[in-house]
């Protein structure tokens, strides 16, 4: 696709927003074009204007706006990992992202859909491994925030991520943070 007017752009961030929504409640499989449609107020021309590929290239637009709403609900703290109380403001705010939606729909898409998101885990690790001087730290903090997730997916409950989290910042209250 070229490049879109500022009108173009909005109409394609409404289709991606208002389908982003219906797959966050029904699933990928859950949700066909013309569920996107009716849901988004779009016509069969306007959706393959701006998806010629179809419902492969919306997914992958849907994931990118989804990693985008998880970064933005871990804003700003997120960018300023640099102290104890800043990771634990991090935890609060992811915490209070899911209790909301108790599902992570980056994975939720990897999953359901085969999207690749390896590089947007590849960009939210980058954000917590600058707030910490080792690697395997930051790595461990990943992988409290993942598993976290999962299980909180399986069980239904904030609590195995707020237990994940909580473990995560015990960590780091052990270890090098970044300066």
């Amino acid at each position: 696709m070229g490049v879109l007017t500022a009108k173009g752009a909005a109409t394609r961030a409404r289709i991606v927003e208002g389908a982003a929504d219906l797959v966050l409640a029904r699933g990928v499989g859950g949700t066909s074009l013309d569920d996107i449609r009716a849901g988004t107020g779009t016509s069969k021309s306007q959706l393959f204007h701006y998806f010629p590929d179809g419902k492969a290239e919306l997914v992958e637009a849907i994931a990118d706006f989804q990693f985008e709403r998880v970064l933005d609900a871990q804003r700003p703290h997120i960018d300023e990992l640099d102290s104890v109380e800043s990771w634990e403001r991090w935890r609060d705010a992811v915490v209070r992202h899911y209790r909301d939606h108790l599902a992570c729909p980056i994975s939720a898409m990897s999953a359901e859909a085969g999207v690749d998101v390896r590089p947007h885990m590849d960009r939210w690790f980058a954000y917590l491994r600058a707030g910490v001087d080792d690697e395997r730290t930051a790595l461990a903090v990943f992988a409290a925030l993942q598993g976290g997730l999962a299980l909180m997916k399986a069980a239904h409950s904030i609590e195995p991520l707020e237990a994940a989290l909580d473990g995560a910042l015990i960590i780091l209250r052990a270890g090098p943070l970044s300066r």
